[in-house]
């Protein structure tokens, strides 16, 4: 069986591919020439080089392939390049399921986010209050900035491809930590930024923490398992941010920040950073304002389903968050190795 997953060379599609070479799966990737393959690169794969927006090369990349997992997105809060993301996360994915079907794919893993799902109320403190569900459209309030409302589009779309001759199953992964973290994603910058030392304080904010490799296996499962245009939450454990620096601060031997920095406040620093970084310099914020908007609601969820009906693991995020420090201080993002 031949399968084709686009978005290899990022975090969530390389660990999926790794994933699947482990199983003697016979896998083709979709990279572009400028791609950064560290991800991927001691794996044996088949590269097909294309372009979610090129629908040629889509239609070469799929002959011949069983199953596709679409990793491929533009996983950014960086305001420039609102119209990439767009293009990439809604129009790509439109060409991906096209050429899919008319090239007899049977079935199809669909990448969405926890982005695309709803929350009990607005804005809840407590990580173990009511938790949002597959079940739950997300309030309009909620899908702040460029990168959700693509996600939630192309979700959609996906959703509506699936039929009895094509079956499109969804999932939406939480954050996911660990190893492979190449670019490094918004997520992995965390540990990373914690580990180096840049966090002098905190948002009253949370999110669902998981394994990347267990997103992995996710992605697998759902394909085997999955129930065809139902989505499944790929979490693990709802945090605090603090919870989560308190986690690091135990792997690193750093101290935790004590400061907690008031919304407003940092609103404020990111929209002077947009404006230094960039309109003057032309690069991406360090602090992304669209990045600091999402926190306003923390994304506490149930992954119940998953686990209940794909039988999705649940790695201790301590672990997770442990591999994460690993790999970024053995691939040289960090000056010394972690005792």
């Amino acid at each position: 069986m031949t399968t084709l997953v686009t978005g290899a060379t990022g975090f969530v599609g390389g660990n999926l591919a790794r994933a699947l070479v482990e199983r003697d799966e016979e896998v083709r990737v979709l990279v572009r020439q400028t791609s950064n393959d560290l991800a991927i690169r001691d794996i044996k794969t088949t590269r097909m080089i294309g372009d979610l927006l090129a629908p040629e090369s889509l239609r070469e990349a799929v002959d011949g392939c069983d199953t596709v997992y679409h990793c491929a997105a533009n996983y950014s809060f960086w305001s420039r390049q609102r119209d990439d993301i767009y293009q990439t996360n809604v129009r790509g994915t439109q060409n991906l399921l096209r050429a899919a079907r008319s090239a007899g794919v049977r079935r199809v893993v669909f990448t969405s986010s926890v982005s695309t799902i709803g929350l009990p109320y607005s804005n809840s403190p407590d990580p173990d209050g009511p938790l949002g569900s597959e079940e739950m459209p997300p309030q309009p309030s909620h899908l702040v900035g460029s990168y959700k409302q693509s996600k939630y589009q192309a979700e959609q779309l996906a959703v509506a491809e699936s039929d009895e001759n094509f079956h499109v199953v969804v999932v939406n992964p939480c954050a996911p930590v660990g190893a492979w973290d190449v670019k490094p994603t918004p997520t992995g910058r965390i540990p990373l930024d914690f580990a180096r030392g840049r966090i002098p304080g905190y948002l009253s904010t949370g999110m669902n923490l998981i394994d990347v490799a267990d997103v992995a296996q996710g992605h697998i499962l759902a394909m085997e398992h999955g129930k065809p245009g139902e989505r499944y939450i790929l979490g693990n454990r709802n945090l605090t941010l603090l919870q989560v620096f308190n986690i690091l601060s135990e792997i690193t031997g750093r101290r935790p920040p004590r400061i907690r920095f008031p919304h407003w406040l940092v609103m404020a620093v990111a929209y002077c950073d947009q404006w230094l970084e960039s309109d003057l310099m032309r690069r991406e914020p360090s602090i992304p304002v669209e990045g600091i908007k999402i926190t306003r609601h923390p994304m506490y969820v149930s992954s119940t389903k998953a686990i209940d009906e794909l039988g999705l693991p649940q790695t201790p995020v301590e672990t997770a968050l442990e591999k994460s420090i690993r790999w970024f201080s053995d691939y040289g993002y960090l000056p010394n190795r972690p005792s």
